[in-house]
């Protein structure tokens, strides 16, 4: 039998920012599979030039109203190193405690507002409030202590305000960090119902073969700076980030894309287990066994049980680190420095992978030049890539347009694409 198909989503749903979709299918050969991105470029670096280095951070903060913390850190990560900057310890463990909350932030967004109404058959979280309300109860509470957390240790919800370059400008009061070791605690039921409800649902059975790019752990899960390493066996310093992205132009998307050793790569959740799942912690890695999820899976589908499992790790992180902060001193939470001419590169671990912030700093402080490199930036020739074997193997199988168009909305959505943010 013959298969034609031409499909076009305009745009794609439950992701943030616009994307399209185009397929076109004749006498069952793949005649084009494309993916799309049709957002206006934004120009936030060159914004940045010309500004002081104390305000950068509040600024890149808002290229992203989810990676918010994320894009403050790695800024102030880019501004530290220009200036040779040592964070005390206390400062280290307050910024990736707030991090942590933007993971859980992020991640269950993610799987319960964004990914799992694909597995209930529905368009929107809303028609679970009716058939699924016990769910959408657990999504509502690990939600608000996510958002609590961030509220406490980075001042606000998002964009936040108690960073500051050398540190923290303001440290959280004890009984705070105890409020939110409480909550987590608490929450681990939560998660661990959310374990329950992903092993009900199926997750599409594809495979490309691709790299898979992340910080490189050396003693702990990777979350801000370090090497580079890549799961073709490549490793570079933080600071030679453009030779792992290697952005180029295609003339159908607003967005650049990557590549590294193969015709593209992919970060985010699954990158990062793949490259370092000796480092998650027990009760992580314990989650991971019983999804079969092991280094290296090449199916992005599964990047819904990496975000749950780094779900899991996150609580049990934070919990251990709020131990240890409980026992330690906050009174020292910023260093000392002298504003001096230099360029600073940094890379940090965001929700939806590896970010690249890149300053020349020049004497009075002054932002002269900058470079920002998002994941989603990195990840749009995979999801490209992927959309055009998954027909090409769906196709084979005998699924008819309806069912091909949803399994290249969910291959997007195991993504979660930031678009509007990829745009730089």
């Amino acid at each position: 039998m013959k298969v034609n198909m031409n499909i076009n989503v305009h745009h794609i749903a439950r992701t943030e920012g616009h994307g399209n979709i185009h397929i076109k299918v004749k006498d069952g050969k793949l005649v084009e599979s494309q993916w799309e991105v049709v957002e206006t470029p934004r120009f936030f670096e060159v914004m940045l030039k010309g500004m002081s280095y104390e305000m950068a951070h509040l600024l890149t903060a808002r290229i992203c109203g989810i990676c918010s913390i994320g894009h403050a850190l790695a800024s102030l990560r880019a501004t530290e190193n220009a200036f040779g900057i040592d964070l005390p310890e206390t400062a280290k463990k307050l910024r990736l405690l707030a991090k942590h909350g933007e993971t859980l932030q992020s991640h269950f967004l993610h799987l319960f507002f964004l990914a799992a109404p694909d597995f209930f058959n529905v368009g929107s979280v809303i028609p679970l409030v009716s058939s699924n309300r016990d769910i959408v109860e657990i999504a509502l509470r690990l939600k608000k202590c996510a958002n609590d957390m961030c509220d406490i240790l980075a001042g606000r919800t998002t964009h936040p305000t108690s960073f500051c370059v050398g540190g923290m400008s303001k440290a959280p009061k004890k009984k705070d960090l105890e409020k939110i070791k409480t909550a987590l605690s608490d929450r681990i039921f939560d998660a661990q119902k959310t374990v329950a409800l992903f092993k009900t649902l199926t997750m599409p059975e594809f495979e490309r073969q691709t790299e898979f790019v992340s910080l490189k752990g050396e003693k702990s899960y990777p979350w801000i700076g370090g090497s580079l390493i890549s799961t073709d066996g490549i490793i570079k310093d933080e600071t030679d980030y453009l030779a792992m992205t290697n952005e180029y132009i295609v003339d159908f998307s607003t967005s650049k894309f990557a590549k590294l050793s193969r015709e593209s790569i992919a970060v985010g959740a699954l990158a990062r287990i793949n490259n370092n799942y000796e480092f998650l912690n027990p009760p992580a890695k314990q989650i991971a066994q019983e999804f079969n999820l092991k280094p290296v899976n090449h199916n992005p589908y599964m990047n819904h049980i990496a975000r749950l499992v780094e779900c899991v790790h996150t609580i049990n992180e934070s919990i251990q680190m709020i131990d240890e902060l409980l026992d330690m001193s906050l009174d020292t939470i910023c260093a000392q420095y002298t504003v001096k001419s230099g360029q600073g590169i940094s890379a940090v671990e965001v929700p939806r992978g590896i970010l690249y912030h890149h300053y020349v700093i020049n004497d009075s402080g002054k932002i002269e030049k900058a470079n920002c490199i998002i994941p989603t930036t990195q990840n749009h020739a995979n999801i490209h890539h992927d959309m055009a074997e998954l027909v090409k193997q769906e196709v084979k199988k005998g699924k008819t347009d309806t069912q091909i168009t949803k399994l290249a909305e969910m291959l997007v959505r195991s993504y979660d694409p930031c678009i509007s943010c990829s745009v730089h």
